[in-house]
């Protein structure tokens, strides 16, 4: 079964995976498009945020694991409880 998004969901899943993958010209020009398809400011905020708190659980992860390879533990806390949306 192939699910096709609407554009508006298209577009704020472009806006919160920018913030994830840390590309402020990719956030610019999602941020526009998402306005162009009548997203709303509130929205767009839900999505950056959304973004941060993945982006956040990711790093927190990396640490912790950089910490472990090198015998260290690791001061990062997991994301877990935190709602980062991540699943872990």
């Amino acid at each position: 079964m192939v699910v096709k998004l609407d554009e508006r969901t298209l577009r704020l899943v472009a806006v919160g995976a920018s913030i994830t993958a840390n590309c402020q010209p990719c956030l610019r020009i999602n941020v526009e498009n998402a306005t162009r398809c009548g997203v709303g400011e509130d929205e767009i905020a839900q999505a950056i945020e959304v973004g941060k708190r993945v982006r956040q659980g990711a790093a927190s992860k990396m640490d912790a694991f950089a910490a472990s390879l090198r015998g260290e533990e690791s001061r990062a806390a997991g994301c877990g409880d935190q709602g980062c949306g991540c699943g872990s």
